[in-house]
C-alpha cells in the first residue's frame, strides 16, 4: 500500500473500518486506568519503604524492616518489568480467576513503589537533622516529626522527579500485551494484524503516547518553575 499516495482510504480502511479506531479509544482507556492505579499504589508503597529506610539510616531502627525493603528493592530494580508482569500472572495468579487489569496495576505499582522509594528516602536525607531536633524541641515525637516537617520539605523537592516517574510509568505500560490485556499498544497491534498494515495504526498509538508524555512534561516543568519561584520569593 502507498500510503502516502492514498492516504485518505489508507487512514479509512485502517481506522474506519469495521470501527476499527475503537481498538485505540478503549486500550488507551485501559493504558490511562492501569497508569493511575499504579501511580497511586508505586506512591503509597514508595513513600512507607522510603521512611522505613530513611528510619534506618538515620537512627539505626527498624532493621528487620530496612532488611526486607533492601531485599524488595533490589529484586524489583534489578529485573525487567515485563519479566515481573509475566510472573505475576502466569506464576503467582496461575490458579487464580483475577482480572488482568488489577494484574497489571499490581505488576506495574509494585515495580514503581521501588523507584519512588528511593526518590523519597533520597529526599528525607537531604533534610538537616535540625528538623528533627526541631521537632523534638516542639514536643513532637519522632513519627510526628517526620509526617509535619520532614515529608512536607523532602515532597516539595522531589515532586518533579516523582512527576518524572510517572510518565515513565505511563510508557511502561506499553507491555501489559504481554498478558493479552488490550492497552493502547495493543489495540495498535490488533489493528495491524487484520489490516496487515503496520504504518498507519504503530504510528498512530506512538503519537498518542508521544501526545501525552509531552503534555505531562509541560505540566512537570510548570511546576518546576512554580516550586523554583517559590523558593526565590
Amino acid at each position: 500500500m502507498h500510503i502516502f499516495g492514498d492516504l485518505p482510504d489508507a487512514l479509512s480502511n485502517t481506522f474506519l473500518k469495521d470501527d476499527r479506531w475503537k481498538y485505540l479509544t478503549d486500550g488507551l482507556s485501559t493504558t490511562l486506568l492501569v497508569t493511575f492505579f499504579a501511580v497511586i499504589l508505586g506512591m503509597v508503597l514508595g513513600f512507607l519503604i522510603a521512611i522505613v529506610r530513611a528510619t534506618h539510616d538515620k537512627n539505626g531502627k527498624l532493621g528487620v524492616l530496612n532488611f526486607f525493603a533492601k531485599v524488595y528493592l533490589t529484586v524489583i530494580r534489578g529485573t525487567p518489568v515485563v519479566v515481573q508482569l509475566l510472573i505475576l500472572y502466569f506464576i503467582i495468579f496461575a490458579t487464580v480467576n483475577i482480572d488482568k487489569t488489577l494484574v497489571a496495576i499490581l505488576a506495574f505499582g509494585l515495580n514503581s513503589a521501588a523507584y519512588v522509594a528511593e526518590i523519597v528516602r533520597s529526599g528525607i536525607m537531604s533534610i538537616d537533622n535540625g528538623q528533627f531536633e526541631a521537632g523534638a524541641s516542639l514536643g513532637l515525637n519522632y513519627s510526628k516529626t517526620m509526617l509535619f516537617i520532614i515529608l512536607p520539605q523532602a515532597f516539595k523537592n522531589i515532586l518533579p522527579a516523582l512527576a518524572n516517574e510517572c510518565i515513565v510509568l505511563l510508557k511502561e505500560t506499553s507491555v501489559a500485551g504481554y498478558i493479552a490485556l488490550v492497552d493502547l499498544t495493543k489495540g495498535g497491534d490488533i489493528i495491524r494484524s487484520q489490516t496487515y498494515e503496520a504504518f498507519l495504526p504503530l504510528i498512530a498509538v506512538a503519537i498518542i503516547y508521544l501526545v501525552m508524555v509531552m503534555f505531562l512534561s509541560a505540566m512537570v516543568s510548570r511546576l518546576e518553575r512554580r516550586l523554583a519561584k517559590s523558593d526565590r520569593g
